[in-house]
């Protein structure tokens, strides 16, 4: 039996406009689409496939994005390249782009625009980002409504800079989340990966509060319980924890560590 249009499972950008917390974690080594059976239900709302830091291709991730879709689960890229054009290509095959260091507003408006705006380009892209023209209503409708209604640009915050800009890039049509790289911002800020320092702590406070008065979700990832939990209660909405390899290697730790204890 069909399920009932309000049934239908709500997309992730749905989840995120309306205020909800999404839960998800970075994939960065493992390709090989069988791996989404042992994902346990209820535990993740999206995945990040990530070619940056890596040498894998874009098209490497495909089995794993269709495996994904067939269980539910959206799959966001984070790219390595911070073009228009590399990230028109990422959400046209993907559910959404996570663009590394966006530190400036009119860069951020293009790359959003990129996203959201597919396929206008040129002339045309510029009328609607400067005067908010658009070729035709049935123009506007089709990106709108049928090509990219759905599709989630997320800018990562990795800069002070990246920081004052923020309530301007959080204004950016197309921005419902924004995502903290906290060894990058740390690093900017004078402090490298001194996640518990309070300078930085105060920081990503401050990220998410002023994400959260544009309606915005904003997001810091960490590898350890602690600082994100701490994030959590500061009013993080748009949760990444780990990756692929850091929970192989602590399902390892967890498992043979007291085998060989024992002997």
């Amino acid at each position: 039996m069909n399920q009932p249009a309000a049934a239908k499972r709500r997309t992730l950008k749905q989840k995120l406009l309306e205020g909800e917390t999404v839960f998800g974690t970075f994939f960065t080594t493992a390709v090989c689409p069988s791996i989404v059976k042992h994902i346990p239900e209820g535990t993740l709302d999206f995945v990040v496939a990530s070619s940056e830091h890596t040498s894998l291709d874009l098209a490497e991730f495909m089995p794993l994005y269709h495996a994904l879709q067939a269980k539910g689960i959206p799959c966001l890229v984070r790219t390595h390249s911070r073009e228009p054009d590399d990230v028109s290509k990422v959400c046209d095959v993907f559910d959404g782009v996570v663009v590394p260091y966006v530190e400036d507003v009119e860069q951020a408006k293009r790359l959003a625009a990129a996203a959201v705006y597919r396929p206008l380009k040129g002339v045309a892209l510029e009328r609607v980002l400067n005067e908010g023209k658009w070729p035709s209503p049935a123009t506007q409708k089709y990106v709108t409504e049928t090509k990219c209604p759905d599709t989630l640009f997320i800018p990562m915050i990795e800069s002070v800079l990246g920081v004052e800009n923020l309530d301007a890039i959080c204004s950016i049509p197309g921005v419902n989340a924004v995502f903290v790289g906290p060894n990058d911002l740390t690093v900017n800020m004078g402090i490298p990966n001194e996640y518990d320092n309070p300078v930085f702590v105060d920081l990503l406070k401050k990220i998410i509060d002023v994400a959260d008065r544009r309606h915005d979700a904003a997001g810091c990832w960490f590898g350890k319980h602690d600082p994100m939990l701490r994030t959590i209660k500061h009013g993080s909405r748009f949760i990444v924890y780990g990756n692929d390899g850091s929970f192989f290697q602590d399902a390892l730790t967890r498992a043979f560590t007291p085998l060989r204890q024992a002997i």
